[in-house]
């Protein structure tokens, strides 16, 4: 059985180019696009895939991509000599019915975590605050 190494690319078995994934990843992440909305602005490209494509290279090469992406959002992060985040609390509708939400906000304004609960909970809002300091390093 063949060992993998670190330098093989997960791109190695696909017909597909390693730009066209990354393409279509940058599309669906960043911008509000369904999978249809990918299929026809790529086919502009001249890039002829189908949706179900577009779903599949999402559930197979998604969590690759946002882990790197976290990896350089803490590398940035730790750059910032006066790196701040901060809890805030906010009053959403979901289906006609108030629920608060709890986040923690870097200063760059960019969510870091978020919880959502029906009624005010002071214990919860109190275990997500020590999650966050958790995680803050």
């Amino acid at each position: 059985m063949p060992r993998h190494r670190k330098s093989d690319s997960p791109f190695k078995r696909f017909n597909s180019s390693p730009e066209a994934i990354r393409l279509v990843r940058m599309m669906y992440v960043r911008f509000p696009l369904s999978l249809r909305n990918v299929e026809d602005l790529l086919f502009e490209r001249g890039i002829e895939i189908c949706h179900e494509t577009v779903r599949f290279w999402w559930n197979r090469f998604g969590p690759m991509f946002a882990a790197d992406l976290k990896r350089q959002r803490i590398r940035r992060i730790r750059g910032f000599r006066n790196w701040r985040w901060h809890f805030d609390e906010l009053f959403v509708k979901v289906n006609g019915e108030t629920h608060y939400l709890w986040r923690a906000v870097d200063h760059g304004g960019e969510m870091l975590e978020s919880y959502v609960t029906k009624k005010w909970d002071k214990s919860a809002a109190l275990r997500f605050f020590k999650k966050g300091l958790e995680a803050s390093w």
